[in-house]
């Protein structure tokens, strides 16, 4: 392992392991649905990573639906879902143990943070109804956070001297305009769907601010 993934491995290790702190597993336990929404959105984001594309190893691309999962569960337990999701594909093979902390800090923990950060400024700053939930809470950081994702990833891989330039930016990089739209469109789907059908699933949405008096 480089120098810079076992910085990323430690401060992702330590942003868990502040995230577990502060998790009150007694009520976790007690609450048998939102234990079953946690791991069944855990499930599903580990069968969606597994199906990627790429000619590079690390250079693969993948739908993330990462702020669906952050407006699903909240910002803990989707850090902690994504966690799981990571090292079930890590563990076979379709990612790289050394890599773990690099793809857990810039491909879970940013883009999560992100999201939750968006969405805390749309509920504060932006008048609130269904459409800005959906659009600037769901469809805009699906886009968002999947061209940061890469982004981030691919400036590691350059300053690692992982790969050249020139092979990021024409293998990696210039994939990332064909997949706005779509993990855009994934993202935004997933909230309208529950919102409309299980509103109770989704830990940031309540009908009294989105929906009543409006």
């Amino acid at each position: 392992m480089t120098i810079l993934q076992i910085v990323c491995l430690v401060a992702f290790l330590l942003v868990n392991g502040l995230i577990i702190k502060n998790i009150s597993f007694e009520q976790f336990r007690a609450d048998s649905r939102r234990q079953h929404i946690v791991f069944g959105a855990a499930a599903s984001v580990f069968a969606l990573w597994l199906f990627r594309a790429g000619i590079y190893p690390g250079l693969d691309v993948h739908f993330l639906w990462l702020p669906a999962l952050a407006l699903i569960l909240g910002f803990r337990f989707a850090i902690l879902a994504g966690t799981l999701a990571l090292v079930g594909t890590t563990i076979i093979g379709h990612d790289d143990w050394s890599m773990l902390g690099v793809n857990g800090l810039l491909g879970i923990v940013a883009p999560i943070a992100l999201t939750y950060v968006i969405f805390m400024i749309s509920f504060h700053r932006i008048p609130r109804n269904l459409f800005v939930y959906i659009f600037v809470c769901a469809f805009f950081p699906g886009a968002a956070m999947i061209a940061l994702k890469m982004g981030l990833l691919g400036g590691y891989y350059f300053i690692d001297s992982i790969y050249a330039w020139d092979v990021i930016k024409d293998n990696y990089l210039i994939l990332i305009p064909l997949l706005l739209f779509p993990e855009g469109m994934l993202n935004g789907m997933t909230i309208t769907l529950l919102t409309i059908y299980k509103p109770e699933w989704v830990y940031t949405f309540h009908d009294k601010f989105y929906l009543d008096n409006k």
